[in-house]
């Protein structure tokens, strides 16, 4: 409860709990508002503690799962917090526009990701020397203008596994990309906004640079943990994985060197049985002939 306490109290200092005027309001936003003032609706804090510690945890579980979260705020106050937050973690963003079917068109965008990154290869190796100065200028703002969009997504391999939206209503072609493929969706919601349009609904002041601050850092502190367990459940997998090793090892030449010492103890027994037998024959014809010769002889 402390916790819960001490978060709500930073929640509210970051002003997280102002909503949007009371004409501009979306009616479903009703369970998340607590009351009015100066025709401001003032957002339940309880309500955003309890749904943001919910959304942190699913999170959590879906970085220890080893998928991709992207993160997706274009609007002026959200822009370098997001961007920042993301890259601490790994993980992919948009921040400067939303491309139409940057999900739902993945693989043409994909094309265009390797575009600029074979242009950055040309630039680095110095293939690009061979071209005049106003060629090798044009190419370097192609990049640019790519990596400005694109920038944020480079290492995607493929389509995540769930988006993490500053805003639903100002990035709806993002949510609605994300909900024609199944994605999930996780979105900071304030008071104008239809919290159902997305899966994990975080209610809360999506304007204020601080508020969407506290909201951010937080989800991404909760996705290092996820990733901090995967990394250590990797390390013991690994050690096991040594230890058993060499306990095979060890089995094996034991087993060997057991295998090689009872073929050394089967050839000596076996010599010796031979010479045995051999002896045996001659000694046991001996007597037998004697013993014909003697009853003869008397």
């Amino acid at each position: 409860m402390e916790n819960n306490a001490s978060l709500q109290q930073q929640l509210l200092e970051a002003g997280v709990h102002f909503g949007h005027l009371r004409k501009k309001w979306n009616p479903k936003m009703l369970p998340y508002i607590f009351a009015e003032k100066k025709g401001i609706h003032i957002i339940d804090l309880n309500k955003t503690t309890e749904s943001l510690q919910e959304a942190a945890g699913v999170l959590k579980q879906i970085a220890r799962s080893g998928k991709k979260i992207m993160f997706v705020g274009t609007k002026k106050q959200a822009k370098e917090i997001v961007s920042d937050c993301a890259k601490k973690i790994n993980m992919p963003f948009a921040t400067e526009r939303w491309l139409g079917g940057m999900l739902t068109n993945f693989n043409t965008v994909r094309k265009s990701v390797k575009k600029m990154q074979s242009i950055d290869k040309m630039l680095a190796d110095g293939s690009a020397e061979s071209l005049t100065k106003k060629e090798r200028l044009q190419l370097q703002r192609d990049r640019d203008k790519m990596d400005k969009v694109l920038g944020g997504i480079a290492q995607l391999g493929r389509v995540p596994a769930a988006l993490f939206i500053i805003d639903i209503g100002h990035e709806h072609i993002a949510l609605a990309e994300a909900k024609r493929l199944g994605i999930t969706t996780f979105g900071i919601v304030d008071t104008n906004c239809d919290p159902n349009k997305v899966d994990f609904a975080i209610p809360g002041n999506d304007d204020a640079t601080k508020s969407i601050a506290i909201i951010t850092n937080y989800i991404t502190a909760a996705i290092a943990e996820g990733l901090a367990e995967r990394q250590a459940a990797k390390d013991e997998d690994v050690e096991e994985a040594a230890t058993d090793d060499v306990e095979k090892r060890a089995a094996r030449l034991q087993a060997e060197a057991e295998s090689e010492a009872g073929r050394g103890r089967g050839a000596g027994a076996g010599s010796q049985g031979g010479r045995g037998r051999g002896g045996a024959a001659p000694q046991k014809r001996r007597p037998q002939s004697g013993g014909a010769r003697r009853p003869g002889g008397r």
